[in-house]
């Protein structure tokens, strides 16, 4: 097979801006993708607020289903890239295969368990029974097109892992161009409100998934989707599932943090304030869509390189990237203080949900460079293929940090709802902090025993 897509050659800034502008502009289409049901929402013209809030108590189940296509989908794709820097491009084929599989299986089994439990779940997880017919119907459709949720964000790693970003920024255009379309469509000429912005993102979700499909068994891929490959095999399933546990328990503690988020709130605030979450959430997914595309666009020039051994380009491949997402989240940290307003009005219109989301951003933003040494640290153990750690840093911020003083320091000082947005900026300090430095002591020490170079 003719070696495509060579990252140990030419340029390492240049390979990842190759990846990286596709990926950030396929992150940013995903952000308009997750969020326009929600600005559209926020437009109906009876119940806007109650609607708005009852989609913001769907995403921690969202979030679960995410994490299981986090699992299989970015576990396997590294490997697939150590893989292919080796040479190993039938061992990457099988990676690709049994994480297929995987996505399959438990897309099927997510599908049933959450139409079983989804009433307890919405009520466990802060919804009221004003909200909950809006939360029902727009769970219950998201779950029936669960498998192609999973197919879409699991699958299109191995796209940009072979070096494809611009076919993989196509899986996503797709995919959100389409729903922008069906979106008003189906919420306000056939007045069906969520149910409609429900079904509109499954039929886009449909569309995304066959496109990748289509690729991986096309003619243009390096590696192919082959029945032959759908074979489990133990110690690759080991292997997938430990290096994805990074990406699975980032999304399930998102989830679990959501859920402790909401039931606060809603202790604390009612469902003004959980409706006030739902707009700070997208708001977070629109302004840490470059970091989030530059670390992914990073990844598979690391892990390539580390597979094939040329460790200096490893190094500069870790200092680009990690300065970039630093200067960004400054900036932008800065135009979200100086304009919040614009932010919020994305979403709603509403003056008392404005009133109560002003200072709630401003304390929930605090510091917010700081979230991108979490995110540069932990791309970095992913990449290279480090699962252990990768899962410890993504369980201390969460898990260790951000749920305990979500529940602790509402009752602190009666800080109440002010205390809950406060538990983002601390773990952003604490964790941020934690995970960078110690990715940078693990990297320049077996950097310094391979080549003798250091960071």
């Amino acid at each position: 097979m003719t070696l495509k897509n060579d990252f140990s050659q030419g340029s390492i800034v240049k390979n990842i801006l190759n990846l990286a502008f596709p990926m950030t502009l396929a992150q940013l289409i995903n952000v308009l993708y997750n969020v326009i049901d929600r600005i559209y929402i926020g437009r109906i013209s009876d119940g806007a607020t109650l609607s708005l809030t009852a989609v913001g108590l769907t995403l921690p189940i969202i979030s679960i289903i995410m994490a299981f296509a986090n699992l299989f989908g970015m576990g396997g794709a590294p490997l697939c890239s150590i893989a292919r820097g080796r040479g190993d491009n039938e061992e990457a084929e099988q990676i690709m295969g049994n994480s297929f599989l995987l996505l399959l299986v438990s897309g099927v089994l997510l599908t049933v368990l959450g139409l079983v439990l989804k009433k307890p779940m919405l009520y466990l997880f802060g919804a009221s029974d004003a909200t909950f017919p809006y939360a029902n119907e727009y769970l219950t459709i998201y779950l029936l097109g669960n498998i192609f949720v999973m197919i879409g964000l699991g699958m299109n790693s191995f796209i940009n892992s072979q070096g494809f970003g611009k076919i993989g920024m196509m899986t996503v255009l797709l995919g959100a161009i389409t729903n922008i379309i069906l979106d008003p469509i189906f919420i306000f000429t056939l007045h069906m409100g969520v149910k409609g912005a429900a079904i509109a993102t499954v039929i886009s979700q449909f569309l995304s998934a066959a496109w990748i499909l289509l690729f991986l068994t096309g003619k243009k891929t390096i590696l192919k989707l082959r029945i032959s490959s759908f074979k489990l095999k133990v110690s690759l399933v080991k292997r997938i599932t430990l290096l994805g546990l990074s990406g699975f328990m980032m999304s399930i503690t998102n989830g679990a943090v959501q859920i402790m988020c909401n039931a606060s709130l809603k202790f604390y605030g009612g469902d003004l304030y959980v409706g006030v979450m739902t707009v700070i959430n997208s708001i977070r997914e629109i302004i840490s869509m470059p970091v989030s595309g530059l670390t992914n666009g990073a990844q598979p020039v690391m892990g390539y390189n580390y597979g094939a051994g040329t460790y200096d380009r490893v190094r500069a491949a870790i200092k680009f990237m990690s300065v970039v997402c630093i200067t960004y989240t400054f900036i932008a940290w800065g135009i979200l203080n100086l304009f919040p307003h614009f932010f919020i009005q994305i979403f709603s219109q509403d003056t008392e949900l404005l009133q109560a989301a002003l200072p709630s951003l401003r304390v929930y933003f605090f510091g917010f460079f700081m979230m991108s040494l979490q995110f540069a640290g932990q791309s970095v153990f992913v990449a290279l293929g480090k699962a252990k750690q990768a899962v410890f840093f993504s369980l201390l911020r969460k898990v260790i940090i951000v749920i305990p003083l979500t529940l602790l320091l509402p009752m602190t000082f009666n800080l109440g709802t002010t205390g809950v947005f406060l538990a983002e900026p601390i773990s952003n300090f604490i964790g941020g902090t934690a995970c960078f430095t110690t990715m940078l002591i693990m990297v320049r020490k077996e950097l310094k025993v391979k080549t003798g170079i250091k960071i």
